[in-house]
């Protein structure tokens, strides 16, 4: 395969809305290049692109994929990702290592939820943007509404490349960046390139005025040019376009029916001619604060955006070549861990299909096999030429289950399968929670998890239960209590004997010693799960030997391990052992343990104790239409709302919210908002559960 250098290589995502048309307008690019002999479809599940089996049987994308093409001695990398929000890791990952982004929406609709989504994924990072209106050839597209909608989704920077037109029954597209029309035949493919008709002839003249105008907003040399001339020619107008790209500040937009071959071409010629590459890109900053530029002649560094695992090939690592160039057989060092990889093989890969190269150059996305210490997000480099290229950072889960193997022997089994799938999807986090005894699968909603679920039982042949987890609640007392115990037993030998007389109290940051006591020793003890226990020996006289003080402490941290009320962790403690009793013989360590237990439990439940319940901080972003449903819905989860803010046409909702009332908030949102709104969470606090809440917890624990 041809080597092509940084500037005839271009990196473009397809992102949009479920069903908007991204695999099939990537599949006919591939056909119309000459890549593929025949186009496949979405509905006869052969794309090249939607090659899983999930995909097929859903029809529709869950993964990205790379693809590539060829047109006009230019390589385009395509990413095609995912439409639903459920799968944003793929679409973090690819935005990580795109260049440009084709946003891709479909006539019929205009800007959907889906595509609101994305956008605004899209527009945290000011990727150069493009956007397609598909489907133009359907008797239900509109242009004018689908283009407003554009409008209103990201400004006045949204400009008219081409729109459509039917000439004596012929799909036709008018560019006004070329000024020319063309005619499509009934099965698409080649157009006929006219003259623009006499009466389009007016309204292509304004939208080409007006793109000129846009172009040379974003240079003051071609600005000064414009006002020279009063206009610009056709290669003056496409630097214009593609600064405006870059400022992220113009976003061009072009017509195609991805279904029947019309329009592809030219949206190809512009991202060949047009839309930027790598070498454009503002260079990256490594962790190390060093600069990497996308040159062949730097040192090498590669970023692993994507792991894959494949039945018959195992793990696939997909990269980019953000600097130098790699040659097969290349040994690079893995900035993370410092082991040396060898890229033995390197392939382009279409879907399912790989291709052989012997090299690629910076700026080009490649693939290669069996790497042995290197995983998603780590760097690839030169040895000694410290460069660490900065992470994807993945949002954070919004649905967490409890999840176990239904047949006990495929414990190990799930373990295994879930340590590769969260390779390959870094969204999907899987830990073992010691507290609640449960392994927590944590991903995006409800969608992702079924996909999780189908990997599980058609891949790795597992069948799982996912259930609700448990909820950390935290045990803690309001008021003061006094208590002794007295552990003794005797049975035959050397018997047991140790008594204790303790007083506790509630802790809180800055409270003063207390009073009434002989304070010969302060401990103050952080708990591992949070608070602290602070352990005052008052001990006058001797009547308790020092030595036994460490196993009085210990027994009452076991007793805060395992909470009076429901069994989960206590905290924010003060005692204060001030008397208490020992034997010359039958005194040991574990009489003092016991006792002390004992005595901390019975205080414990003397002292008005208390369930505290993990807060968390809810922030909703949703419609401004749709905010007063929401936060109906918020209210009845016994959320206290800090806030709101207004953006653009969103309102942000500020709330703290029990996270035990947060269960299948992802659905319950989605249903409310029509899949419009998105949420994050983070824990903030523990706090007091209403009495009614504690009452039923302490009963499902009797």
């Amino acid at each position: 395969m041809k080597i092509y250098d940084d500037k005839h290589i271009k990196n473009v995502a397809f992102v949009g809305a479920n069903k908007s048309g991204k695999t099939t307008l990537a599949e006919t690019m591939l056909f119309e290049a000459g890549l593929v002999k025949r186009r496949g479809s979405v509905e006869n599940k052969n794309t090249v692109s939607d090659y899983h089996e999930i995909e097929q049987e859903r029809e529709t994308s869950i993964f990205a994929t790379p693809l590539h093409t060829e047109w006009r001695n230019y390589k385009i990398n395509i990413i095609d990702t995912p439409g639903l929000d459920d799968f944003i890791g793929e679409i973090a990952s690819t935005m990580r290592v795109a260049d440009s982004v084709v946003t891709v929406v479909n006539a019929q609709h205009g800007v959907e939820v889906g595509t609101e989504i994305i956008w605004n994924y899209v527009d945290r990072f000011s990727l150069p943007t493009l956007f397609v209106l598909n489907q133009i050839d359907s008797p239900n597209a509109d242009f004018d509404e689908s283009f407003k909608s554009i409008v209103d989704l990201v400004g006045n920077n949204a400009v008219k490349i081409q729109y459509p037109l039917v000439v004596d029954g012929a799909q036709c597209i008018i560019d006004v960046l070329k000024m020319k029309m063309y005619k499509f035949g009934p099965e698409g493919g080649k157009p006929e390139k006219l003259e623009i008709p006499e009466d389009q002839k007016e309204l292509a003249n304004k939208l080409n005025n007006e793109l000129v105008e846009k172009a040379a907003e974003n240079d003051e040399d071609l600005m000064e040019l414009y006002f020279d001339k009063g206009t610009l020619n056709e290669d003056e107008m496409r630097e214009g376009i593609k600064k405006g790209m870059l400022n992220h500040e113009l976003f061009p937009v072009f017509c195609v029916s991805a279904l029947n071959n019309m329009g592809s071409g030219r949206l190809m010629g512009f991202i060949d001619n047009v839309a930027p590459s790598a070498a454009d890109l503002k260079p990256e900053q490594s962790v190390e604060g060093e600069t990497i530029e996308c040159k062949v002649d730097a040192p090498t560094s590669l970023f692993i955006f994507k792991t894959v695992y494949e039945p018959n090939l195992g793990q696939i690592s997909f990269f980019k070549v953000k600097s130098g160039e790699i040659k097969q057989n290349d040994k690079l060092e893995n900035s993370r861990n410092e082991e040396i990889e060898s890229l033995n093989q390197l392939f382009i890969i279409d879907g399912k299909n790989r291709e052989p190269v012997e090299k690629l150059s910076a700026g080009d996305i490649g693939a290669t096999l069996k790497l042995k210490y290197t995983e998603t997000n780590d760097t690839l480099r030169t040895k000694d030429s410290n460069i660490t290229i900065k992470p994807i950072s993945y949002p954070s889960p919004r649905i967490n289950k409890s999840v176990n193997a239904v047949d006990k022997n495929d414990e190990e089994k799930l373990n295994e399968a879930l340590k590769k799938i969260h390779s390959q999807d870094p969204t999907v986090i899987i830990k073992y929670s010691s507290e609640l005894k449960q392994q927590i699968l944590s991903c995006q909603g409800e969608l992702h998890l079924a996909t999780i679920d189908w990997t599980l039982q058609k891949v790795y042949g597992i069948k799982a239960s996912f259930e609700q987890p448990r909820i950390t609640y935290r045990e803690t007392i309001q008021r003061s209590a006094t208590t002794s115990y007295k552990h003794k037993k005797q049975s035959g030998g050397s018997g047991q004997f140790g008594e204790v007389h303790i007083k506790i109290e509630p802790w809180y940051e800055g409270m003063p010693e207390p009073e009434g006591f002989n304070i010969r020793k302060k401990e103050e003890v952080d708990l591992a799960w949070g608070g602290k226990l602070v352990f005052y020996n008052c001990i006058v006289g001797g009547v308790i030997d020092t030595r036994y003080l460490p196993a009085v402490l210990k027994g009452i941290l076991e007793v805060m391990e395992e909470g009076p009320l429901t069994k989960s962790y206590a905290r924010d403690i003060r005692v204060m052992l001030f008397d208490g009793k020992m034997h010359a013989v039958d005194s040991n360590d574990i009489s003092f343990k016991i006792a002390a237990a004992h005595a901390f439990k019975e205080a414990f439940l003397n002292a008005k104790p208390k369930l505290l319940e993990p807060i968390h901080e809810l922030t909703v972003k949703v419609p401004e239409e749709l905010m007063g449903n929401v936060m109906t819905d918020l209210q009845s989860r016994r959320s206290i709302i800090l806030g709101m803010d207004s953006d653009g046409k969103y309102q942000t909702i500020k709330a703290k919210t029990p996270l035990a009332e947060m269960y299948k908030y992802s659905t319950t949102l989605r249903s409310i908002t029509q899949g419009r709104g998105s949420f994050s969470t983070k824990f903030s606090s523990f706090e007091l559960v209403p009495n009614n809440v504690q009452e039923e917890l302490i009963k499902k624990e009797e």
